[in-house]
């Protein structure tokens, strides 16, 4: 049994009140999205006394996403019934530098489970990780897990409404900033990952030729100073660059699918990104395309090959939300999930493989 459910009340006390409400049995676990405007640590532990018998997971956002609906300012919530998991575990990984914190972490995914994780069927495991979105930490984080465990982990970086001062990850009462909260779910009927953007790749390449990993800064492309050399290949003027990047990021092509790397500033002749770029790593210019009718085709061709999913939970990247918002079809975004129990948020990048940026990637659950 899935229920997704939402409240834009005002108070934290009343939206929890509402979602309480909403989600009548005593669910195996709850994952929760909730706007920056909430007193987060009210919130997580509210959500626990609203659901003492449920494991919890949840951080702050930069919108809101359940069926239907796409939000700001609100509380959305998904109740996890055992007719849908079977195991449910949520771990913090409290220091986002180190390794041995990620190990500790799954050290205690095992001591529950009683057997190594590395031994788990990951065709019925699967992982969500809730990274804090100021942190500039999520390739370490995925890297280690990676090397960890064969059991897929999605998920996204917590958001504060575009506020880009703090934000917050939950888990079972609490909330952290400078971390990480990951869930390891067993399936019952297992899952299926649906990740999709809207661009079209060109004939145009960037190199970074000089970069600063640690800041996710571009100082070069091509030997030319990187907003110089990005303003020439998308045919702009360097001074109003800036205002095509959420129409033309960058990819890295595995093939011919792009993972997306979004720019998120200028600094100086510097551009900075959302997401790791690495020195010589062939960047392709893409081109946006119509979300809607992209993940209306991706999303039915999806359905076709699985069947109704019980329930969706999508990782959706603030950019895209911009941009829905811009062409005013953020109701046609969310009637897309009218029919399929959904909840998800507008997040600072995605996970999937890896961090990437302007995509919906999503957790399909049988």
């Amino acid at each position: 049994m899935i229920n997704s459910v939402f409240s834009t009340a005002e108070s934290t006390g009343d939206a929890v009140a509402e979602i309480k409400a909403n989600i009548n049995d005593k669910p195996m676990a709850v994952v929760y999205f909730v706007s920056s405007n909430y007193d987060q640590e009210k919130v997580a532990a509210e959500m626990q006394k609203a659901f003492p018998d449920s494991q919890l997971i949840g951080c702050s956002t930069a919108g809101e996403i359940v069926s239907g609906h796409m939000l700001k300012k609100g509380l959305v919530a998904m109740s996890l019934g055992e007719g849908v998991i079977e195991f449910a575990d949520m771990e913090v990984i409290s220091d986002l530098t180190s390794a041995n914190s990620v190990n500790a972490a799954f050290d205690e995914f095992e001591k529950k489970l009683n057997q190594p994780i590395s031994h788990l069927d990951f065709n019925k495991y699967v992982g969500l990780v809730l990274i804090d979105g100021m942190s500039c930490s999520e390739e370490y984080i995925n890297e280690r897990i990676g090397d960890l465990t064969d059991v897929l982990f999605i998920g996204g970086s917590a958001g504060d409404d575009l506020k880009f001062e703090k934000t917050w990850v939950h888990a079972n009462g609490k909330a952290y900033n400078g971390a990480a909260v990951v869930a390891l779910f067993k399936t019952v009927n297992g899952f299926d990952i649906l990740k999709t953007e809207s661009f079209d790749t060109s004939e145009k390449n960037l190199i970074p030729t000089k970069v600063d990993e640690a800041t996710r800064t571009v100082h070069e492309f091509n030997g030319k100073s990187a907003i110089d050399a990005y303003a020439e290949a998308i045919g702009k003027d360097k001074e109003k660059a800036a205002d095509f990047f959420m129409h033309n990021p960058v990819g890295l092509l595995v093939g011919e699918e792009p993972y997306v790397r979004s720019p998120q500033q200028v600094q100086g002749d510097s551009m900075v990104f959302y997401c790791a770029v690495k020195e010589g790593m062939e960047l392709n210019v893409l081109e946006s395309r119509d979300i809607v009718e992209d993940t209306k085709s991706d999303l039915n061709k999806k359905l076709q090959e699985v069947g109704q999913p019980k329930g969706i939970i999508n990782f959706h990247c603030i950019l895209r939300t911009l941009e829905l918002e811009q062409k005013d079809q953020t109701e046609a975004y969310a009637a897309l999930f009218n029919d399929i129990p959904t909840i998800g948020f507008s997040t600072y990048g995605e996970t999937y493989i890896g961090h990437i940026n302007q995509t919906s990637t999503m957790l399909l659950l049988k």
